[in-house]
């Protein structure tokens, strides 16, 4: 059944008639690189989100995480950001074969402002590089390159209004369901869900690096 609702809007001028228009200096808040300021944000982040497009339009949002400054500057417009063991979907990568435009979100833990990065990557592969980034002993097979076209930091009124960095008001998990849960449902996965739970506890351990 097609939800109906008391108005679609579908332009910018409407858009900007019952929202505004940008406040004070975010207009101008953006830059075309990784200067000295922003590096500073990169060099303490070890989480980051990065958003594709498709093959079939769709857009996808994967994590990324290691320690902090995991991701290398190469340059200011450059960034290089190293590919750990997953699930080998890599759905990242086959979208930037499609497309090659990419965005990040840069997240520090503790922080309510963030770091906003956009323009294309490449998927490469470069032997210094993996000597560079390797971790535990362990190279990473390949990198996203990321060149950099518009960078600038995000407020932080999301993170104060969820509250995400204070734990007296994080919520009941008890009834978050697992990736066990998922993969019986949608995958039809022949093992229990506690089997399928301990399987993905080792595996997460063991594939880090």
């Amino acid at each position: 059944m097609e939800q109906k609702f008391d108005e679609v809007i579908t332009t910018r001028a409407r858009l900007r008639e019952v929202l505004g228009e940008p406040r004070g200096y975010s207009p101008l808040k953006s830059t075309d690189r990784i200067d000295g300021i922003l590096s500073r944000f990169i060099a303490a982040s070890p989480y980051l989100l990065v958003a594709t497009r498709g093959a079939d339009r769709l857009l996808d949002i994967s994590p990324k995480g290691d320690p902090a400054g995991f991701v290398k500057i190469l340059d200011e417009q450059t960034l290089v950001i190293p590919e750990r063991p997953g699930n080998q979907r890599y759905d990242t990568f086959e979208n930037l074969l499609n497309e090659p435009a990419i965005s990040l979100l840069f997240i520090i833990p503790g922080n309510t402002e963030t770091l906003r990065v956009a323009g294309t990557a490449q998927i490469v592969r470069d032997a210094s590089l993996q000597q560079q980034l390797a971790v535990n002993g362990k190279s990473p097979t390949v990198f996203l390159v990321v060149k950099v076209q518009e960078a600038f930091m995000h407020c932080g009124k999301s993170m104060v209004r969820s509250r995400l960095w204070n734990a007296d008001f994080w919520p009941d998990r008890s009834n978050v369901p697992t990736i066990a849960e998922t993969l019986k449902a949608y995958a039809k996965a022949s093992e229990s869900i506690e089997d399928l739970q301990k399987r993905e506890d080792q595996v997460t351990v063991s594939r880090l690096y």
